[in-house]
């Protein structure tokens, strides 16, 4: 049984989103952060070496970070369903959106959280991230990758709300992402993932 190991409000959301938009079958256990210091507690910690969110099991498996866990269980449980192929016409955008999350987007708002002298350089690159995504978005496109709804919409929602509750951004001037994550609200599976992983959370939409 896949089982997914999810810290509240951390990057496992994705994953349990990932679970419900493929109607898989998993098991989820959720771990409370400490209330002082908003630390995972040592017995999430001692799940995986990183001792990061996210992290699944099934079998001998462990696997922790997103994206290594999402291609996994795409590649196992998916079908192909919810990437896009080497011939498609989006493949490419596909791909930068989807590495653009965790790979310039997320490491962004994570020194934005901290502050310190990089904050101002930081909070350019934020902008300069959200313009691009605001413009592609602002042509039409209803996902990420044109009109299909994939990983790479899943990977980049978390830096647009869960993590905005620890690095505030604000999107007012960015109406086309503001549209954009209501689209996100509205689908069911993310409405159920949510209600399941993190039932208290208030999702920033805005």
């Amino acid at each position: 049984m896949l089982t997914v190991h999810h810290l509240g409000m951390s990057q496992s959301d994705r994953i349990v989103w990932l679970c419900e938009e493929l109607e898989i079958p998993y098991q989820l256990i959720r771990y409370e952060r400490d209330p002082v210091t908003r630390l995972a507690p040592a017995d999430y910690k001692s799940l995986h070496p990183a001792g990061t969110a996210p992290i699944i099991t099934e079998g001998d498996l462990r696997l922790a970070e997103s994206g290594a866990i999402i291609d996994y269980i795409v590649a196992r449980h998916g079908g192909g369903r919810l990437v896009l192929p080497l011939d498609h016409r989006d493949f490419t955008t596909f791909l930068y959106w989807y590495h653009c999350a965790n790979g310039s987007f997320m490491p962004t708002m994570m020194m934005l959280m901290v502050g310190g002298e990089m904050a101002g350089l930081m909070r350019d690159r934020a902008e300069r991230i959200l313009a691009a995504l605001e413009a592609h978005l602002g042509e039409g496109h209803a996902w990420l990758a044109g009109e299909d709804f994939t990983v790479a919409d899943i990977m980049i929602a978390f830096p647009l709300t869960t993590m905005r509750v620890f690095a505030p951004v604000d999107l007012a001037p960015y109406p086309a992402i503001r549209s954009y994550l209501r689209r996100i609200a509205s689908r069911p599976a993310f409405e159920r993932a949510m209600k399941k992983a993190d039932p208290d959370l208030q999702i920033p939409l805005d």
